[in-house]
């Protein structure tokens, strides 16, 4: 079914990864879908070519967010916008903090500034928010019967290599718990509080102006279309870059920190439910599958289904910054937008790995460059 009212989406973003699946989903329920998009050369390469695999049914706009005129006229044209264009990388906005600032948040500002100033039809705005707003996940002691939400660790602990969280008034080891939307909000990166201006401007301005605004914090989304040769993308995609370049994952601390992985076209479903439903309007939803899994099982498993002679490495290393644990409480997205993930980790990673596979040819294993630039800026340990 359609969104009330809503028969014409802009996808900002609408070339990448999340983007273009989602935008495949709307033309498949009978949208008529236009995407903007400034084919970022970090994603697309530096020849910025039209991906092959955009939708033909879609209408293509090559621009920036952040230029006025193009998001006017857009605006104009389309009843709702789910706004996916973004800067990602948490490591490297650390060091490129007025790209990504630029990028994120007054790239949301242009569209928000327009949105508020001229005429326009728009019914749905929906933005991509991020679990990385949380910092670290929520956690309970079991000894003291509380729950807890530690900040980051401190190096001195790190550098002890002791990995864990423990409780502030008995000192036991406290346990990961599901992180649902009321945990406070840390974020440790500039990505991350660049992705906060984006989902709290974005709910601000659709509740003074009454244009119902749903934020979407996406976990850790991977799957088709992901760019292999970006080292600041996910944790899926690096892996399988190494693997396809006959190198081991590389991971850090001991392995065991649990992460919450989606595959995009759940995602995808989740965004088309969060526009066709009301319930959720004005408020934040965690988009994840609440089925955590460490790193290392993860790596385990990628090299399991690319079928390579490899091993994890574990370097016992740290990066600032890095959380222990976090994983979705999905409590509200199954009340709210009638949506649970339906795509197992096996069967998505096998989706990922088959694509991966066709477009090996073209993935560069970019990683030991970024892991230099992190050392050269003190971003990580020796």
């Amino acid at each position: 079914m359609k969104g009330k009212g809503v028969e014409r989406v802009l996808v900002t973003g609408g070339a990448g990864f999340i983007g273009s699946h989602t935008a495949d989903l709307l033309v498949k329920q009978g949208y008529d879908v236009t995407v903007l998009d400034n084919l970022e050369p970090q994603v697309h390469g530096i020849e910025r070519k039209h991906p092959a695999y955009l939708n033909k049914n879609a209408t293509f706009v090559l621009g920036d967010i952040r230029q006025r005129e193009p998001v006017e006229k857009l605006i104009l044209e389309n009843d709702a916008v789910i706004h996916l264009a973004s800067t990602v990388g948490v490591g490297q906005s650390m060091y490129e903090i007025e790209r990504y600032i630029s990028a994120n948040t007054q790239g949301t500002a242009v569209l928000l500034d327009t949105l508020a100033n001229e005429e326009h039809n728009v019914r749905k705005l929906l933005v991509a928010s991020s679990m990385s707003l949380y910092g670290e996940g929520k956690y309970r002691c079991e000894k003291c019967g509380s729950d807890a939400f530690p900040g980051l660790r401190t190096e001195e602990q790190l550098e002890k290599k002791l990995w864990e969280h423990s409780c502030p008034s008995c000192g036991s080891f406290l346990k990961p718990l599901p992180t649902d939307e009321g945990k406070p909000l840390m974020p440790t990166s500039i990505y991350a509080m660049s992705k906060r201006h984006q989902e709290e401007m974005c709910l601000l301005i659709g509740k003074t102006y009454g244009i119902p605004t749903v934020a979407l914090r996406y976990f850790n989304v991977y799957g088709s279309r992901q760019s292999l040769s970006n080292p600041y993308t996910g944790a899926c995609a690096i892996f399988s870059s190494r693997i396809l370049n006959g190198k081991p994952p590389y991971i850090f601390e001991d392995g065991n920190q649990l992460r919450d992985f989606i595959h995009v076209k759940d995602v995808a479903k989740a965004t088309l439910n969060a526009l066709e439903y009301n319930n959720a309007n004005y408020t934040v939803v965690n988009i994840g599958t609440g089925k955590p899994i460490s790193i290392v099982k993860l790596a385990e498993t990628l090299i399991e289904v690319y079928e390579a002679k490899l091993k994890p490495y574990i370097s016992s290393r740290y990066r600032k910054g890095d959380v222990r644990h976090c994983y979705a409480d999905i409590q509200r997205a199954e009340r709210l937008l009638n949506f649970k993930a339906k795509i197992s980790l096996k069967e998505g990673l096998g989706e990922l790995a088959e694509w991966a596979k066709l477009h090996g040819w073209i993935s560069i294993d970019l990683f030991q460059k970024a892991l230099e630039e992190l050392e050269e800026r003190e971003l990580v340990n020796r």
